[in-house]
């Protein structure tokens, strides 16, 4: 996976929730580094096999853009599978945290949310 810099934009991802789905903006404002909470064996997030010298896990840090207008929910991105989110990375692997997005994938998602009840957005185009 390519990794993230700085301004990178991404779609702020809600999972634990139902739905799930798309939420907000955000651009990436510090690019990956270490992730030190996985060296602290009372945090959630500790793994033993992850040391300073050989970090096995990173973050980034993301600077809020605006909410969305609605959720675009994970249901209605699957409505796009056969066509402009065909490739989407959160349909073959849906356990990563961070996943790459193109940028003509990002443009159809966010312009999902003008998408009204009666419309239907049919491979990029609007029907």
């Amino acid at each position: 996976m390519q990794s993230c810099t700085v301004g990178d934009k991404v779609l702020f991802y809600h999972s634990c929730c139902k739905p799930p789905g798309v939420v907000g903006l955000a651009t990436v404002c510090r690019e990956a580094y270490p992730d030190y909470t996985c060296w602290d064996a009372k945090h959630s997030a500790y793994d033993p096999k992850s040391t300073e010298a050989k970090p096995r896990w990173t973050m980034v840090d993301i600077q809020f853009v605006r909410k969305l207008k609605r959720l675009i929910s994970l249901d209605e991105l699957k409505q796009h599978k056969d066509g402009a989110l065909k490739d989407l990375a959160l349909f073959k692997t849906s356990r990563l945290s961070v996943q790459p997005v193109s940028a003509d994938e990002y443009d159809f998602i966010v312009g999902l949310e003008n998408v009204t009840e009666g419309e239907k957005k049919v491979n990029g185009d609007e029907k």
